[in-house]
């Protein structure tokens, strides 16, 4: 039986785990229950399963021949936003819902382990299957990989349900497909007084702002016209009162980028527009700079594969060109340790009244790309093992 044929026999299923895991959403690290009921699923299917970062778990499918091992992932958590869909399947849990649609994601790899397991004696090598903690956090991946998750992994696979792509359509790429995702902190020290005064003062209003301007020369002057990135802030505290001088101002951002030497460099050249433009102005200023995640860089190799993969399955004419994006995932630091690919998968249908991107109070899915996401986790996975 043909894999599309095998998957279309457990749509339901899937269909029915995504509503169940959507009605009971948990935020990061706190997947407790979520992580209970995978688990009690991976059991009914006869699937090995070992626990990992807190609430993940790393299950094992071995062929019945020697091989390679490719893991398959799929997130697990949740966002802090409240659902506004009025569906029969809406969150439970009040202030907490599932607007990234990681919900299809842990569906579908369900169901891609019931096909997996029909046709384990099939498999020429050996599948993991990561259910993964805390994406959203941007630090699921590292405590999955810190207990071991890649041990022995050859290739790594990935779907992220896209809200903004028509169902069915799927985008690949090679290169950075997502950009890293960095976030700074800026104290700036000024002197505070009267607002009829200023002459006595040293302004950290207008000190902080000229930074938040400054920073823009960055992109403009500072990195290559062709390397795409972004530096900004999105918090900016300071004052007390109207007829104050402020003499302390705070600023908080985020940068991105798809070049990780160019992330490298930000730091020091943020610090010396920050310094010296404190100066200017006579107030100091200090940076704090968090490292957050690389960039999400898709291997040629696998690129093509899971295109070729795609275009054999449901025809080339699914494959969409789709530009890289400056949302962040932390399945880039899987793939920093070993080859793979991070795909999207279409889920917008308007005729179901499904558009809303992610995030977003109203985000949903049209379901029936979770048979489709199914069928291509299972399907790499076997053109994995099979290359030679």
């Amino acid at each position: 039986m043909k894999i599309k044929d095998l998957a279309k026999k457990h749509r339901q299923y899937i269909i029915d785990m995504r509503r169940e895991f959507h009605m009971n959403p948990e935020i990061g690290w706190q997947e407790v229950n979520t992580s209970k009921r995978i688990k009690e699923e991976l059991d009914k299917m006869g699937i090995s399963y070992i626990p990992a970062a807190k609430t993940g778990i790393i299950a094992t499918i071995e062929g019945k021949n020697d091989g390679k091992t490719v893991a398959l992932r799929a997130d697990m958590d949740a966002l802090e936003v409240e659902e506004l869909n009025e569906i029969d399947y809406k969150s439970r849990n009040k202030g907490v819902s599932h607007a990234c649609g990681h919900d299809g994601h842990m569906a579908m790899l369900l169901g891609a382990g019931k096909v997996l397991s029909e046709i384990k004696n099939e498999l020429n090598g050996t599948v993991k299957l990561i259910f993964q903690p805390a994406e959203e956090a941007l630090n699921g991946a590292p405590s999955i990989i810190e207990d071991g998750g890649l041990e022995g992994v050859d290739n790594i696979f990935g779907i992220h349900l896209l809200g903004m792509l028509p169902v069915g359509l799927v985008s690949v790429g090679k290169g950075p497909r997502l950009s890293s995702a960095d976030h700074f902190f800026v104290d700036v020290i000024g002197k505070g007084g009267h607002g009829g005064m200023p002459d006595q003062t040293v302004d950290a209003v207008v000190a902080a702002s000229a930074i938040v301007m400054n920073l823009q020369s960055i992109a403009s002057r500072e990195i290559s016209p062709v390397e795409p990135i972004v530096i900004s802030v999105g918090k900016f505290h300071a004052g007390t009162r109207f007829n104050v001088i402020a003499g302390s101002a705070q600023l908080e951002g985020t940068t991105r980028c798809f070049n990780s030497e160019i992330g490298k460099r930000l730091p020091d050249i943020m610090e010396r527009i920050i310094s010296n433009t404190a100066k200017s102005y006579r107030a100091e200023a200090k940076l704090e700079y968090v490292k957050g995640v690389p960039p999400t860089v898709n291997e040629a190799k696998s690129a093509e594969r899971a295109e070729k993969m795609i275009s054999d399955t449901y025809g080339k004419d699914v494959l969409f060109e789709l530009p890289p994006v400056t949302g962040a995932e932390d399945f880039s630091f899987y793939l920093e340790k070993v080859p793979g690919v991070y795909i999207f998968l279409g889920a917008m249908n308007e005729e179901k009244g499904v558009s809303q991107a992610q995030h977003h109070e109203r985000f949903n899915i049209d379901e029936d790309a979770l048979e489709i996401g199914a069928v291509l986790h299972v399907q790499y996975a076997l053109d994995f093992l099979n290359e030679n």
